[in-house]
């Protein structure tokens, strides 16, 4: 939990950067759901430790996590949190390192007596020059229409 929801980014990138995946779990509510970039469903509190745990252990272990804009919308006892983040240093299969990502990070918080803690968070690529993604021959392909 953080005190306010302009914590909350700040604190889930402090947590990533320690690779710390029960301290990155610890910011979202005990029956909480996260959906990462290939739509992997995480929805509880473990798993969203043990499937970070586990990245932040491995091909995410030397990883930079940047966050850029910010934007929060207040809606009383429930906050909209939308983060561009850039990311860094992920490692592929054979062990090279890949290139940069951006993505942008979804969270919704509750207000509750302890503090602000994340319901949902939904992470998404953003793939420059793509609309959308194109389905065929076992595969997505980003893709634009103009």
């Amino acid at each position: 939990m953080v005190p306010a929801p302009q914590d909350f980014v700040p604190a889930f990138v402090a947590a990533w950067m320690a690779r710390d995946g029960e301290r990155l779990a610890a910011l979202f509510a005990p029956d909480a759901d996260f959906v990462n970039v290939t739509g992997i469903w995480w929805q509880d509190r473990p798993a969203i430790a043990r499937a970070h745990a586990y990245a932040l252990g491995s091909f995410f272990a030397e990883t930079r996590l940047a966050p850029g804009r910010v934007r929060i919308r207040d809606l009383g006892d429930v906050a909209v949190v939308h983060a561009r983040m850039a990311l860094t240093g992920q490692r592929a299969p054979d062990g090279s390192r890949a290139g940069a990502r951006t993505t942008i990070l979804s969270f919704v918080l509750h207000r509750t007596p302890g503090g602000w803690q994340a319901v949902s968070a939904q992470n998404t690529d953003v793939v420059p020059g793509a609309e959308t993604q194109l389905a065929g021959a076992g595969a997505l392909t980003p893709t634009s229409y103009r």
